[in-house]
């Protein structure tokens, strides 16, 4: 064990899928999806706190095993408190060489409220 893997905590992505909701629309259902680990701070540094005046949601730096990359806007929730994040970074620069003992990767995520809107389908 290491400091960065205590720090680890069980995360799931989100699946979106789209279904018909039977009165000619469709509906977004999420869904838990695989899971993995990962080590999810609170971004306090100088830019974040201009960022967050200026209305950007709170950001976060999310660590994770360099086996792992997260894409840029995927969904994730961390499954001690339910909260919810979408990666606003893209993972495939931010990572330790493999020849490094430390084995990480690192991208930005911001908190992230699950859409609830259902979209009507268009007949044309």
């Amino acid at each position: 064990m290491s400091l960065l893997s205590d720090a680890f905590e069980p995360c799931v992505f989100v699946n979106a899928t789209r279904q018909k909701d039977g009165v000619g629309g469709w509906i977004t259902v999420f869904t838990d999806g695989e899971g993995f680990d990962a080590a999810i701070v609170l971004d306090s540094s100088t830019e974040a706190k201009i960022a967050a005046q200026m209305g950007v949601t709170s950001l976060y730096t999310v660590t994770t095993g360099r086996e792992l990359n997260l894409e840029y806007h995927e969904i994730f929730k961390r499954l001690s408190d339910g909260k919810v994040f979408r990666v606003t970074s893209d993972g495939t620069g931010k990572k330790t060489p493999p020849s490094a003992g430390l084995n990480m990767r690192q991208v930005s995520a911001e908190e992230y409220k699950l859409p609830t809107t259902t979209e009507k389908e268009v007949k044309t």
